[in-house]
């Protein structure tokens, strides 16, 4: 496992050159915030990495409901029963394994891996500009139809789950990295993707932390090329 700092931010990341695998821990006054929990054998790392910190993870927030983001979840909520478990209110019916969609949703299937055996149930389901500690909520449909993403007051960071990923190249959610094409495939919706990085965008992040690669440091210019090159893709599939 690696760990890269930056600022209030850890980023642990697993098989970084192979396939990464991301979570974050917020670093706050009264304890820790996870985002994210990576994969069942990520949970020895999350731990190790609490017990350097000295301080207790108090809360454990999933962007969204994809095996690869909720994998350490249920021996988290073991070893920290007392941590709070947020998601949003959409996703929370993926961690349950529900795949349906809803009304007014546009009707492409939901992909990727669903969890199908989770135990633990959320205590808190977000909407779009809840804050937790000094994070703030954003609703960022596209990969899944709840996907969030969460900005840090204090820092400007960005966490963004997989609303894009910078392995092999930095691309919004749906647009195929060749090289690393996982992400993309798993995404339910491009249109919505699109939109949803154009929204990160105009957050104007001093830094973008993803699912799937490297810390991105005033990361304007990629996220407008990578913004760019999925506008291309819809028009010409349009």
């Amino acid at each position: 496992m690696r760990v890269t700092r930056e600022g209030h931010l850890l980023q642990l990341t697993w098989m970084p050159n192979f396939f990464p695998v991301n979570c974050y821990i917020i670093e706050e006054n009264d304890g820790l915030t996870l985002i994210d929990a990576a994969m069942p054998f990520s949970l020895k790392g999350i731990m190790e990495t609490e017990a350097k910190l000295n301080k207790k993870l108090t809360r454990i927030i999933l962007t969204h409901a994809h095996d690869d983001h909720i994998g350490a979840l249920d021996g988290l909520k073991k070893q920290r029963p007392e941590a709070q478990v947020f998601i949003s209110e959409r996703d929370s019916a993926l961690l349950r394994g529900d795949r349906s969609l809803r009304e007014g949703e546009p009707q492409t299937p939901i992909k990727g891996g669903v969890p199908k055996k989770i135990a633990t149930k959320p205590d808190v389901l977000l909407h779009e500009g809840d804050t937790i500690g000094s994070l703030s909520a954003i609703h960022t449909p596209g990969h899944t139809p709840g996907s969030m993403s969460f900005l840090d007051s204090r820092s400007g960071a960005v966490i963004v789950g997989d609303a894009l990923q910078t392995f092999r190249g930095t691309a919004v959610a749906g647009t195929i990295i060749p090289l690393f094409p996982f992400p993309a495939m798993a995404t339910w919706n491009k249109a919505q993707a699109l939109n949803s990085a154009i929204k990160l965008l105009e957050l104007s992040p001093a830094l973008l932390a993803v699912g799937h690669g490297n810390l991105l440091k005033a990361p304007k210019q990629e996220m407008e090329k990578a913004i760019r090159k999925a506008q291309m893709i819809q028009d010409r599939s349009n």
